[in-house]
């Protein structure tokens, strides 16, 4: 956005304002961008005529939060160039840690004294819940940098500042580490500041990423020093560095607590112990691998659950909780659970609760943090999921007694039903034998199936019971 255009969006903002802050009406006026941030702010709570951003951090906190944080090393990158830049055009240069509270400041004396005023100072917090729209919160909620201008504000005292920022993401654990920002009293900030502090923080994550390959090879040094190498070498934090060489566990696993076991995606049981600075991802013996966790999920009857000799009725929602976990192996938490099970009207303390009564129930076959299942799994509707990938029609219209829990109204699941029913149905009218589509022609879905019918009538003698009952049901439809 241009310097000329700038008054005339500021009356537009100032008139957008009024109307949300009036009603709470939703008008046309702010770029998508701040219009989604002043609905996070407002559904937080945040008061638009709040004085300044709440203290987060004391100082004795403050110099311990300074001391142990990553982005420490690279201050003098961050704050040396654009600190001088700050400076020389009234402007201040902020860090922030990935919860939005000010470790470090430097610029500009006199700016650094207005922002004194708004809490723009160190151990503030700048998160949106906290001082509502604003350059630091917004990028640290969208994880992009963001140029905020003036009346994009929500709190109405911030309206004389405009601020751009850029978060810093860690390349070893994806985390956001913190932000990168400068602010100015507007119109001072140009909108293309935005560019150099989002190069900034590149940089920096660049600086991250060349020190994390540097520790990969040390820990790679020990680990290639070892007589035998039984066992996955990862990080700290889960990447793998060595020791997949077919890259069967992808870049990363979720790494259990220490001792306990884990299911990897070749369907090995492993536990993960401490090496170095990192991990080494061991096999279990098979005889301490934990039972097999077998599912019955498709058709009309009852869902069903076995491990080992015992065999429990599952509820639908214990039902849906597991088919979940089954199409996520590496996990979900309880929020993205109750996000596929209830869609945004989700709530997951439910999903907390249904969880441990189920846990409480699988014992030893659903791990925590995230939720997962811990034992090898058989499931019909899986097996299903396989046999469409190979050339075996009559195993596919044996094993596939019904849609996948034709009861569920989750989205998730409602689409792998029915994808798997339009998969199952086409793959038996293409290749199946008469006996194929008769037992398709068993399930809820397919009994009704004018095509299914036609073709069984059409392919079996008229005095094969089959014929007659495909005929009886077409004339009956």
């Amino acid at each position: 956005m241009s310097y000329a255009h700038l008054p005339a969006y500021s009356r537009l903002l100032r008139g957008a304002h009024e109307t949300v802050m009036a009603d709470g009406v939703w008008p046309e006026g702010p770029r998508q961008l701040i219009a989604a941030s002043w609905r996070r702010s407002m559904d937080a709570g945040i008061d638009p005529e709040a004085v300044a951003a709440p203290l987060a951090l004391d100082l004795a906190r403050l110099n311990d939060a300074r001391d142990c944080h990553p982005l420490r090393p690279l201050l003098p990158l961050l704050t040396e160039a654009l600190g001088r830049m700050a400076d020389e055009s009234a402007h201040i240069v902020v860090v922030t840690d990935g919860e939005g509270r000010v470790l470090w400041r430097e610029g500009h004396h006199g700016v650094m004294r207005r922002a004194d005023q708004v809490g723009l100072t160190d151990g503030h917090a700048w998160t949106e819940d906290r001082i509502g729209t604003n350059g630091i919160g917004t990028a640290l909620a969208t994880r992009r940098p963001v140029h905020v201008y003036s009346e994009e504000h929500l709190v109405r005292r911030l309206h004389v500042w405009s601020c751009s920022s850029a978060p810093i993401v860690d390349p070893d654990s994806g985390d956001v580490l913190g932000c990168l920002d400068i602010s100015g009293t507007a119109p001072s900030l140009h909108p293309a500041t935005v560019a150099v502090v989002s190069a900034t923080a590149r940089l920096a994550e660049a600086h991250l990423a060349l020190r994390m390959h540097e520790h990969d090879e040390r820990l790679r040094r020990r680990y290639e020093a070892l007589r035998s190498r039984p066992g996955i070498l990862l990080s700290s934090t889960g990447r793998v560095i060595a020791g997949d060489p077919g890259g069967l566990l992808g870049e990363r696993v979720h790494l259990p607590v220490s001792g306990e076991r884990m299911l990897l995606r070749d369907g090995r049981v492993a536990v993960a112990e401490p090496f170095a600075e990192g991990y080494l991802l061991r096999s279990t013996p098979s005889a301490a691998a934990p039972p097999i966790l077998r599912l019955t999920l498709l058709g009309d009857g009852p869902p069903t659950a076995a491990v080992g000799e015992r065999r429990l009725p599952l509820s639908l929602r214990h039902a849906e909780i597991l088919a979940l976990l089954a199409l996520h192996p590496r996990g979900l938490s309880a929020e993205q659970l109750s996000f596929h099970l209830y869609g945004d009207d989700g709530n997951p303390v439910t999903i907390r609760a249904e969880i441990h009564r189920l846990r409480t129930q699988l014992r030893g076959t659903i791990g925590a943090k995230p939720y997962r299942l811990t034992s090898p799994v058989e499931s019909d509707f899986l097996q299903v999921r396989h046999l469409l990938t190979v050339n075996d029609p009559a195993l596919l219209a044996r094993i596939y007694t019904g849609p996948l829990l034709p009861r569920s109204e989750s989205p998730e699941i409602r689409r792998e039903r029915d994808e798997l029913e339009v998969q199952v149905r086409a793959c038996l009218l293409l290749r199946g034998s008469p006996d194929d589509l008769w037992a398709y022609a068993q399930t809820s879905n397919g009994r009704g199936d004018f095509q299914i019918l036609e073709r069984i009538a059409a392919s079996l003698p008229s005095t094969d019971h089959r014929a007659a009952a495909a005929q009886a049901r077409l004339f009956a439809g």
